[in-house]
């Protein structure tokens, strides 16, 4: 019997090993070639278009990795970089900028201050960009026609090699990053009532633009809430002694954080209807707001400074010297100048992340573990 056995144990084993080798291993779905790139926002994701319609940004702004000013609020790159290397694209030329552009893999529409509603005020006021997003749009739609036209004049020679193929219109990646300043502006011209009675209006027209970019061949979105605003340094520059549960945990100003999640909600929702309307698109809710206040929350944990500590710029007591501009103070002539390891920061200016901020946020949202739904940017062309 024990022999029999043996043999039984070894047949059984043979089977299972032949039944192994015959399974098919499926191959893993392979990711989204994304031809090109357009992007709506405001200065979290602004390369070059508010520095190429008014005043440039100056040094030293983008030191840590252009080693010059790059037209971004930062000392480096931004989020919208960081997709763009994540798909081997080239980091994408501001609409805006008519000097050595090329916009063959994509076109930034961004501009620091943008709104998604516009707004009655000029940017000499309050920063707040003539270019909000309806805007935006109306240059996606003549940037569209124009390079097409274009291309038929010149597709034989090499100057077609700056321009975008009609064909990939339908093929690219539309990624949003605004709504931020919607909610700066309210801060400072509303109350919190009008403010949250205003949110259904403002995520609305984000959702017009998507549908907008959708009937013009658009499939595949990928959008991002707002951060943190209370969590921005610039919020307690003017502030002393604030009182008792003004502040969270984290020193963060607890009331606008808390507006920020009701107008992510709201967009959260928007963009679940929104899904039902574009039956063919492919749209990623992209939760911008946890990435940053966990790495707010744990700054010391992961290596980095105080988060409400400002990298560049002069700010002690009640002077303030923005990040490379000169000032006086006490009669002395004072330089907004940079910290000595901005790496290590998260704030760069009092209002815009650094570098390695905006990489540490991509790295925890492109990976899929903070989109709805949970996919990373590379299969963003998939719907689910």
């Amino acid at each position: 019997m024990g022999f029999w056995r043996s043999v039984v144990a070894t047949w059984f084993l043979l089977v299972v090993l032949w039944l192994l080798s015959s399974v098919v291993v499926a191959d893993p779905v392979p990711p989204c070639e994304f031809p090109a790139i357009y992007n709506f926002g405001d200065s979290n994701s602004d390369t070059g278009g508010i520095s190429a319609a008014f005043v440039p940004i100056s040094a030293p702004y983008g030191e840590a990795f252009f080693h010059k000013p790059a037209g971004r609020d930062s000392d480096g790159r931004l989020i919208i970089d960081f997709i763009a290397e994540r798909f081997k694209l080239p980091y994408l030329s501001a609409y805006l900028n008519s000097i050595g552009t090329n916009y063959r893999h994509g076109a930034n529409f961004a501009t620091g201050g943008s709104t998604i509603r516009r707004q009655n005020e000029t940017i000499f006021e309050y920063g707040i960009s003539p270019f909000a997003l309806d805007m935006q749009i109306v240059q996606f739609d003549q940037f569209k026609a124009r390079t097409t036209d274009l291309y038929n004049q010149v597709k034989s020679t090499p100057d077609a090699e700056k321009l975008p193929r009609v064909e990939e219109f339908s093929k690219a990646l539309y990624t949003f990053d605004i709504g931020q300043n919607d909610l700066s502006v309210g801060f400072r011209k509303m109350s919190f009532d009008q403010l949250r009675a205003a949110m259904p209006d403002i995520v609305n027209q984000l959702a017009s633009a998507v549908q907008h970019l959708y009937e013009q061949g658009g499939r595949a979105f990928w959008i991002h809430n707002t951060g943190p605003i209370g969590c921005l340094p610039v919020n307690l520059f003017y502030v002393s002694n604030p009182a008792p549960g003004y502040l969270d945990e984290h020193g963060c100003v607890k009331a606008q954080n808390e507006m920020a999640i009701e107008f992510n909600s709201k967009l959260k929702e928007r963009i679940v209807r929104l899904k039902a309307e574009l039956p063919k698109a492919a749209i990623t809710y992209v939760d911008v707001y946890s990435a940053k206040y966990g790495l707010i929350s744990n700054a010391k944990n992961l290596g980095f400074a105080d988060p409400l500590k400002v990298c560049c710029g002069y700010h002690v007591n009640f002077d303030h010297i923005w990040c490379g501009n000169k000032g006086k103070v006490n009669d002395s002539v004072v330089y907004g100048a940079s910290c000595k390891d901005p790496s290590v920061f998260i704030s760069w200016d009092g209002v815009h992340y650094s570098q390695a901020a905006n990489q540490w946020v991509a790295d925890h949202t492109q990976n899929g573990s903070l989109t709805d739904p949970p996919i990373p940017v590379t299969q963003a062309c998939r719907r689910m």
